[in-house]
């Protein structure tokens, strides 16, 4: 393996200048020096070496369709010579006909009447959803959500975000979380299936409403102190952790009785990533309210929103000022978010995505019969994990996969002749996991190049 890369003298100019003039805030360095890049296109990305480096991450999945899809790009281009502006008070075609795209297939696969509310992403969208359920439920602050769930870093979206490093120092500003064990098995008690474990978290989950001393529910006045649960159907930054498939039908029942919205977050899971639309599909429930954003525009002109029933956001309960963004519903990202509705709908693309999840799932798979340090690896679609462990294949090993990322980061593996990096995304509750997800167009060629390139990187953490 190479020595430590060092930077280029153009790009430790620049870096000079970042460490000088840029928040630390939303920066973090995995690797030193960090790389800089110049170009992208379907799965790869190029530094300003010209290093191409095959991503398995595609920006935290907001790039689901790949980089510099043409398709896409042309729908910005388009709209870029029309309609590139308008104040979001003001109507134009693209937001109307995107909403009741989103609107009719809700009622089609829910049975539910419901309203799109745009904003300009998922951070943004899960403020917007707590406005939205606050006010249905007569303006309840307290909200449920999982351990290892994640829905953003504004105020509100990291009060219900379970990690407390996230808002330790700016305190709590309305909204306050209970956070509910997920029915994470690998990780959970010996001796249940996986479905027998879900059920148990259900179980546990239900006791609070057993009697009015478990603090949460008034048995006097059927009323419950948490107005919604935020989910994320399948964890993303937890580690991309999948439940049984009986955990939210069984979750929902306990909800529906007393009167609990369920708000299904689909900002890293929508539009695909699991073989569906929104991922919440996967697990034969109606949720209450749905918010989306990253790929709806494949990543370039920023998109998020909510879809909620009728009852929650009707003009009547929800009415115009109720909350506001100036480039909400801005014409440029609606037209992407069209085309990618189109593009979808001309193929199954579910299908296509299942096929392509269950053929890198079984490479993964032929890996962890091979590499004793993966503890555990799983999938739905193209939402893959695979969780680096120590020998016992359980122990949580952070620092091996810290190892791995920065090993793929050089840039210097071989593969039939050409030098490649690997862009992988670190997650987990002990940020152990690898959690792929690679372009939903990647070819099967390079699906097997990407399993190649991580075997090469095991090569190296079990031989250092």
């Amino acid at each position: 393996m190479s020595d430590i890369r060092i930077a280029t003298a153009e790009d430790q100019i620049l870096l000079d200048k970042e460490a000088k003039y840029c928040s630390y805030g939303d920066t973090v360095h995995y690797i030193e020096p960090p790389r800089i890049f110049s170009r992208c296109e379907g799965s790869y990305v190029w530094d300003t070496e010209d290093q191409a480096y095959l991503d398995l991450q595609m920006w935290y999945s907001a790039v689901n369709f790949g980089y510099a899809n043409p398709r896409l790009n042309n729908a910005l281009k388009q709209q870029i010579d029309t309609l590139p502006q308008i104040a979001s008070q003001y109507l134009h075609k693209g937001k109307i006909e995107l909403s009741e795209m989103i609107a009719v297939d809700a009622k089609n696969k829910f049975g539910l009447d419901g309203r799109v509310h745009f904003n300009v992403g998922g951070s943004q969208s899960i403020e917007d959803s707590l406005k939205v359920v606050r006010n249905a439920s007569n303006g309840k602050s307290l909200m449920f959500a999982f351990e290892g769930g994640y829905h953003g870093r504004t105020l509100g979206a990291s009060s219900i975000t379970s990690s407390f490093r996230y808002r330790r120092r700016y305190g709590h500003f309305g909204e306050r979380a209970n956070f509910i064990p997920f029915p994470y098995h690998f990780r959970g008690p010996k001796g249940m299936t996986k479905e027998e474990y879900g059920s148990h978290c259900v179980q546990q989950f239900a006791r609070l409403f057993e009697t009015e001393y478990n603090g949460v529910w008034d048995p006097k006045t059927n009323q419950c102190e948490y107005a919604a649960f935020y989910v994320e159907p399948i964890q993303g930054t937890g580690g991309y952790v999948i439940p049984p498939m009986n955990f939210y039908r069984e979750l929902k029942h306990v909800l529906d009785q007393h009167g609990i919205l369920m708000v299904s977050d689909e900002i890293q899971m929508g539009f695909y990533r699991t073989g569906k639309l929104w991922s919440i599909e996967h697990f034969d429930v109606q949720p209450d309210v749905i918010v989306f954003g990253k790929a709806l525009t494949n990543g370039l002109n920023p998109l998020g929103g909510i879809w909620a029933r009728e009852e929650l956001i009707n003009p009547k309960i929800f009415p115009p000022g109720s909350t506001h963004s100036t480039f909400a519903s801005n014409p440029l990202g609606t037209a992407v978010g069209l085309e990618m509705f189109k593009m979808t709908s001309e193929v199954d693309y579910g299908a296509m995505v299942m096929a392509k999840g269950k053929y890198f799932l079984e490479g993964l798979q032929d890996l962890q019969k091979r590499f004793p340090i993966i503890g555990d690896v799983d999938g739905l679609g193209l939402a893959l994990r695979c969780e680096i462990c120590g020998p016992d294949g359980f122990t949580p090993d952070k620092a091996t996969l810290d190892y791995m990322v920065e090993e793929g980061m050089k840039g210097d593996m071989l593969v039939d002749g050409q030098k490649l990096g690997l862009i992988l995304d670190v997650g987990g509750y002990y940020k152990n996991v690898i959690t792929l997800a690679p372009s939903l167009e990647i070819s099967y060629p390079e699906i097997d190049l990407g399993l190649k390139l991580l075997e090469q990187l095991l090569v190296r953490a079990t031989t250092r």
